[in-house]
């Protein structure tokens, strides 16, 4: 079973606003830092808070590769970089 449990770094500036997420499957768990610019939040995020806006974020991913594979520390802004889809699908309402 999947489970991504996002938490924001609230004693962190809120821009970029910085979050931790780990990514529990199959038995195993990875751990992330990554960080969302309030610009993109509000560009690509359709209303969603930061904490699921992160979470649809990892959901991409994960569609298209292992756990394992994602970056441990990257800026939500570099995964248009590797899927140029992203912006186009994650602004999408769901």
């Amino acid at each position: 079973m999947l489970e991504i449990e996002v938490t924001r770094d609230t004693a962190a500036s809120d821009d970029p606003m910085r979050f931790h997420v780990v990514v529990h499957e199959d038995g195993s768990s990875t751990e992330h830092e990554v960080t969302v610019s309030a610009a993109d939040l509000v560009r690509l995020g359709s209303g969603r808070s930061p904490e699921a806006f992160v979470g649809r974020c990892f959901g991409f991913l994960l569609e298209r590769e292992p756990k394992e594979s994602i970056l441990r520390a990257f800026d939500v802004g570099v995964i248009a970089t590797y899927f140029p889809e992203f912006e186009r699908e994650i602004s999408r309402s769901s």
